[in-house]
């Protein structure tokens, strides 16, 4: 028995309603490589203590982040999450709440939320920030449609250190409202000329920072660069921990930072849910998607916490509307705000320098490795390898010795021809002898 509620005349009065012929009609805008043409090759029925063991098998062939040594990021980090993150986020009164509409009785939902803002605030440096987006790539994503509307212009300029997915989304957002995206090319060791590219018709500039190689980037001259012109810059992170210890992008004139907070608080669960962190300057506060917590005062004139200045019906409004995101990862901001609580302003920074020291200790002991480059000459807690072989065959080898290298670049951006390119992130969680581990199996498999 199907539970369609809908007849087969209900949905062609529906389909005509909207214009279309036919459901397929609906995936026009689908590539066609992407459609499946057939079900997938899964039992049409199973009782639930079969599916139960055949979910069990599969889920039985991932390696986990924690079973072996693992330098993987890219824009997903291992970070020791503590265990109080997680008790308190499965209380009750926080793991079924949802869009906290009536102040009078979410003052916790809002106030939780209000205190994410302050501290996104505070560690990117900028003036205001919202109570979440969904992840960083959809952030950026909203972050260049803002700056189109700030400025009147329809141009973006993304940076080749860029990470590749971020990109693809600005790109697939930007494609869809007919707005320009001149995408540079990789850039692996930070050395392009994005001011000359900045022209008249700028609407904003998008950099990195950590690039997606690892590269740290001086952005005030690009800044001052597009200011003058009229156009703003976006700063993009996707390695939220390094706040802690690099000068934050507010600090070198960004206009609007963005980014992945999947770090704090938030464990990797196999890419995702994460939460997308946007903060801008204040004046260009109207023009934030997403919604903001704002504090106030009752008749009693005591202190409370309300949604302010756009609602999520404004979001439904399409055309009309700032943004069409009309929620947050509320949970996962959640998670966030009670890491950095725990954290502190000295823990963070600490966390910060550990992660840094692993990397340096982990870059020296791979520049002795025969086949192995490192590129770069500034990181956080990340760098960028050049092998002597394709990364992605070196990846899968060290694989199936029980050692998670890293990302080769080539899957990232398979079209970029720089396949001997891998990228690999060390945090807190790693040991001398992960370390130890990937050095080794990096000696055998290049010999």
């Amino acid at each position: 028995m199907r539970y369609l509620p809908l007849s087969p005349d209900d949905r062609a009065e529906m389909l005509a309603k909207v214009g279309v012929a036919t459901i397929d009609d609906l995936f026009a805008d689908v590539p066609a490589d992407k459609l499946l043409t057939e079900p997938l090759d899964l039992p049409r029925r199973k009782g639930e203590l079969e599916v139960e063991r055949i979910l069990g098998r599969m889920a039985a062939r991932n390696t986990t982040a924690s079973s072996v040594p693992f330098f993987v990021g890219a824009g997903a980090y291992k970070h020791h999450v503590p265990a109080s993150v997680d008790h308190l986020i499965q209380r009750s009164e926080f793991l079924t709440s949802y869009t906290p509409y009536q102040p009078e009785i979410a003052q916790g939902t809002l106030q939780y939320l209000f205190e994410f803002q302050t501290q996104v605030a505070a560690l990117t440096g900028m003036d205001v920030a919202n109570a979440s987006m969904y992840d960083g790539s959809t952030a950026a994503g909203e972050a260049v449609l803002m700056a189109h509307r700030v400025t009147k212009r329809d141009k973006a300029i993304l940076s080749g250190g860029l990470h590749p997915h971020y990109a693809e989304v600005i790109e697939t957002l930007c494609e869809m409202s007919n707005d320009r995206v001149e995408r540079l090319p990789a850039d692996v060791t930070a050395a392009e000329d994005i001011v000359s590219r900045i022209d008249k018709e700028t609407s904003c500039v998008v950099v990195q920072t950590p690039d997606v190689f690892g590269n740290l980037r001086d952005l005030r001259k690009i800044a001052d660069a597009a200011h003058a012109a009229g156009a703003l810059l976006i700063a993009v992170f996707t390695e939220v921990v390094s706040l802690g210890l690099v000068t934050p992008p507010g600090a070198m004139g960004a206009d609007i930072v963005v980014g992945e907070g999947q770090s704090i608080g938030n464990a990797l669960n196999f890419g995702g849910p994460y939460v997308g962190l946007f903060a801008a300057r204040h004046k260009h506060v109207r023009q934030m998607p997403g919604r903001l917590c704002g504090e106030t005062v009752d008749s009693e004139g005591r202190r409370g916490f309300v949604l302010t200045l756009s609602t999520r019906e404004q979001h439904i409004r399409r055309d009309k509307a700032t943004s069409n995101i009309c929620t947050n990862s509320g949970l996962c901001c959640l998670a966030f705000t009670i890491h950095m609580t725990l954290l502190g302003q000295v823990g963070l920074q600490r966390l910060a320098r550990i992660n840094h020291a692993n990397a340096v200790k982990l870059a020296d002991r791979l520049a002795g490795v025969p086949g192995v480059e490192v590129v770069n000459e500034t990181f956080f807690n990340e760098i960028t390898l050049k092998l002597s072989k394709p990364a992605a065959d070196v990846v899968e080898r060290l694989a199936n010795e029980g050692v998670l290298a890293g990302v080769p670049y080539s899957r990232l951006a398979p079209a970029s021809g720089l396949d001997d390119l891998l990228l690999v992130a060390s945090t807190e969680v790693n040991t001398d002898e992960d370390r130890t581990a990937l050095v080794d199996g990096l000696k055998g498999v290049l010999s």
